[in-house]
Parts: structure tokens; sequence; C-alpha cells
């Protein structure tokens, strides 16, 4: 069987599996809301971004193995996805406000900036992981171009606050590594990963 769990409800990251030929099973982990989340996102002080997303990835991938046991699930492999964005340094994370998402783009404009995306698969006995890191080079961005992004409404819930894959790419001056990995899940790193469960890509 061809056919994995994703414990994300990230659309993009569906459609990638897709893309590779894998069949999937959304697992909708708790990440915000008025309920309590399956998964803090905050880093940890002074916890280095790629160890931050490293554990984000293994936790969800725990977290969704957690669900498939108490749901007396039919076994099969599942994975797990964390990306982040980080300014010198520094985690930018989900913006929690308009306001936020400004301060983020504002920092990212006519700069370099890193997006760290880490993948973690498991079939209940293994785990196995990989992070993929992709440079991205903003270009000058003005006010009135940062006012109507955000008002475009993309820049919500993702990290550094753009997508690539969307509207936020006219920022883009150019990028030094993966492109899926920036839009939140790697396909070379990943269907590698996945053959070592037996799973085939196309």
């Amino acid at each position: 069987m061809n056919e994995i769990y994703l414990a994300s409800k990230s659309p993009r990251r569906l459609e990638l599996l897709q893309q590779m030929g894998v069949a999937c099973k959304m697992l909708m982990l708790r990440e915000d809301g008025a309920r309590m989340r399956d998964v803090d996102e905050s880093p940890l002080p002074s916890e280095n971004p790629f160890i931050y997303v490293e554990r984000m990835a293994k936790m969800k991938t725990q977290i969704g193995l957690l669900r498939v046991k108490q749901r007396a699930m039919t076994p099969m492999p599942l994975l797990g996805a964390d990306t982040t964005v980080v300014h010198n340094g520094t985690i930018l994370g989900k913006p929690t406000s308009a306001a936020d998402a400004a301060r983020m783009l504002r920092k990212l404009s006519g700069t370099t900036h890193e997006v760290l995306t880490s993948v973690a698969v498991t079939n209940g006995s293994q785990m196995l992981h990989d992070t993929c890191v992709t440079r991205v080079r903003f270009r000058d961005l003005n006010d009135d171009e940062i006012k109507k992004y955000i008002a475009s409404g993309e820049p919500m819930g993702k990290a550094g606050s753009y997508a690539i894959q969307g509207l936020g790419a006219i920022f883009v001056e150019r990028i030094e590594g993966s492109y899926s990995g920036v839009m939140g899940l790697p396909i070379y790193e990943t269907a590698i990963l996945l053959s070592r469960f037996g799973i085939k890509t196309v």
C-alpha cells in the first residue's frame, strides 16, 4: 500500500505528496484556536532554530502516531513536518496580528533569510528525519506593498508572514536551495525518507 498518514492540515504539503505519487490520509492536529493545542509551537529559551524545527517535526509525528493508536486506525507510515523562517539567527514564526506581519516583512525586506523545513517519518517502531535549509533573498519592500499584501490575508498563518507559492513570490529575488522546502515539504529529502519505509514515489 503506497499510502501514509500526514500529521498536518497544510494543503500545500498534501499537494506536494500527491505530486510525488503518495496517497495521504490527513490527521488534523490542533495547532491553534480556542481548544487546547496538540502542539505548543513556542521556541524554548535560546533554542537553536535548527533544533527547534526538528523538535517540532518530531513532536507532530509523535502526536500523530498517538492519535492513530487511540483511534485504532490501520497502521501505516506517518509523516510530520515543520517549517520556520530564520532572520539573523532569530525565528520568525506565524504572525499574531497584522502589525506583527508588517514587522516581520520589514525585517525581511532587502535581506537574505533562511527557511528551515524538517520532515520526520515513523512506522511506529522507528523514526527517521531530515532537515532542508534554503536561503531566500527578498527585494526591497515599501510600506504600501506591505500594507496591501497583509490586506490580502495571505501572510496570516504563514511562518515569516509570506507564502512563496502565492502572492508573496513577487517579493522573492532569488533562492538557493529547495523551492518545495520553502512551501513546506522538501520533495527530494521527503522521497528518500519515505523510501526507507517502503513508500514509492514517482
